[in-house]
């Protein structure tokens, strides 16, 4: 007897229905699983026999065959379990409504006693079972929420192939999850562990980190070791705009496929923080594998990827995220397939000036000898510099200020005026497809949106002569300073935005480094 059951393969961040047909047949006894499958998927027939057998069904001694179609597409995991046990019991007749297999799609990882396992890439399955046109979706219980989130489905949640075999029997003995996702979206997107209010003093690091959130920008933070470019880079999600429903549900999907989601989650609600280690690997940091999975900088998708102590990072590792940051996407070349994972993330970096940490420092002398400071900002390429917007020196606290019982300003405060500002920028660039804040124009809308007057010029030509500036600081002042201007609601650029942004230009001084 032949039967089709349906799971779901994942490829980048999209799900492919896969078809598994099984036929039994009444001669030979061999188990032929075909359809390009990967050793973990092989592997299978001894976990489902044994979960049958502890149900008191009985494994087909005669000849099986399995094809995974389509047959020309690898299939990897252990997850298509489910679906190829429940199709060996309808292919031999111990499964009644069997008719109704082709209704659902159903995945899971079986263990040797018949539980299930969880799995990855729970919400693009749901997604695109939705889009095919399939009444449900059977999952294990880990993963109901996260598949729960897509409307229109019935997602049902289980913990034993007991339940699967039951509700194919009588459907009323599972019930669908039932997922508010736009009451918990919206419920928890204001819940943070970080607060700006905890920070003491280092208002002018504040002021750079809103105005980095305000357009977008990426930035790096040189200080001291304790002057406090951690704890600041943490606190920067929560002064970013909220997610937007779209934006959670692309975020959650990475998430999803890379098995990161929370157990029992369903939609990410906050812009996600990653910090990688700098001993992290480039196919870690963009994304790879056999069959390729998303990096640290596609986890970062519409968040903050953080990289401390960024000169200690491999030189390769740096070099291949200029391409992602230019494009806000990464794509990964294999033998049979290209996969395109998003990586639209804001850059934010800490160093220390020297190897000591000492160099430019107040009170303390830098240990460093001769050259080795330069030497040291050299292991950062110009063209990932480039890249930066914001060059903000850290210094350290005073005692006076460390001691201030007073709050400092609240994350909330700050968010408020950085939605106002990207709330202008998206008026401004509603005709300008792929463009959302001023770090993402180009060199011809700079042009045409950046314009200063002769006073802010005269100011940019004599700071770029006085302070040696590099030729690429030109561009970049001109984008801060439009920020800027947004965050005061101005609709020009007037000369004390200019010179505001000029100072964020540190690493481009000659000079700066000995």
């Amino acid at each position: 007897m032949l039967v089709k059951t349906f799971g779901s393969a994942v490829y980048g961040v999209d799900a492919i229905t896969i078809t598994i047909e099984v036929d039994i047949s009444g001669t030979g006894m061999n188990f032929y699983l075909v359809g390009l499958p990967d050793n973990a998927v092989k592997e299978s027939q001894q976990r489902i026999e044994s979960a049958l057998k502890q149900m008191r069904f009985q494994m087909p001694r005669t000849k099986v065959v399995v094809n995974m179609a389509p047959a020309d597409i690898k299939k990897s995991g252990s997850a298509f379990d489910l679906p190829i046990a429940i199709g060996v019991l309808g292919a031999s007749d111990q499964l009644d409504n069997s008719e109704l297999l082709k209704d659902y799609v159903m995945m899971g990882e079986l263990s040797l006693d018949g539980s299930i396992q969880p799995i990855k890439g729970a919400l693009p399955i749901a997604i695109q079972a939705r889009k095919e046109g399939f009444k449900g979706l059977i999952v294990p219980q880990e993963n109901a929420r996260e598949a729960g989130m897509v409307n229109n489905l019935n997602v049902y949640g289980v913990k034993h192939i007991r339940e699967v075999v039951n509700f194919f029997k009588d459907d009323t003995t599972l019930t669908p999850v039932d997922v508010n996702t736009r009451e918990e979206f919206f419920n928890n997107q204001y819940e943070f562990d970080f607060d700006f209010s905890d920070v003491k003093g280092q208002e002018n690091i504040k002021r750079a980190l809103e105005i980095a959130a305000a357009g977008g920008h990426n930035a790096i933070l040189i200080g001291p070791p304790g002057a406090g470019k951690t704890m600041l880079a943490k606190r920067l999600p929560t002064i970013l705009p909220p997610l937007s429903l779209q934006e959670a549900l692309e975020t959650t999907k990475i998430h999803s496929v890379a098995g990161k989601l929370p157990e029992h989650s369903s939609l990410i609600s906050k812009r996600p923080f990653r910090s990688p280690h700098h001993t992290v690997s480039d196919a870690a940091l963009v994304g790879g594998g056999g069959i390729p999975q998303p990096g640290e900088i596609s986890m970062a998708h519409n968040g903050v990827l953080f990289l401390d102590e960024l000169p200690e990072f491999k030189r390769t590792v740096l070099e291949v995220m200029r391409q992602p940051m230019e494009e806000r996407k990464v794509t990964i070349s294999r033998a049979k397939v290209a996969l395109d994972f998003p990586a639209n993330f804001m850059l934010i970096a800490s160093m220390n000036p020297c190897p000591c940490g000492f160099f430019n420092h107040p009170d303390k002398d830098c240990t460093c000898p001769p050259g080795t400071v330069q030497k040291y900002l050299n292991k950062i390429s110009g063209p990932l510099l480039d890249r930066i917007d914001l060059h903000v020196e850290v210094t350290p606290v005073a005692f006076s200020e460390l001691s201030n019982v007073k709050m400092g300003e609240s994350s909330l405060q700050i968010r408020e005026r950085v939605i106002k500002a990207r709330e202008i920028q998206t008026q401004r660039y509603k005709d300008f497809e792929g463009i959302y804040a001023n770090a993402q124009m180009s060199s011809k809308q700079l042009r045409e949106i950046c314009v200063i007057d002769k006073i802010g010029e005269a100011l940019l030509k004599k700071a770029m002569e006085r302070l040696n500036l590099s030729a690429r600081a030109y561009d970049r002042i001109l984008k801060v300073s439009r920020t800027i201007a947004d965050l005061c609601a101005s609709e020009n650029i007037k000369p004390e935005h200019l010179a505001e942004a000029i100072q964020y230009r540190s690493l481009d001084r000659e000079g700066w480094a000995g």
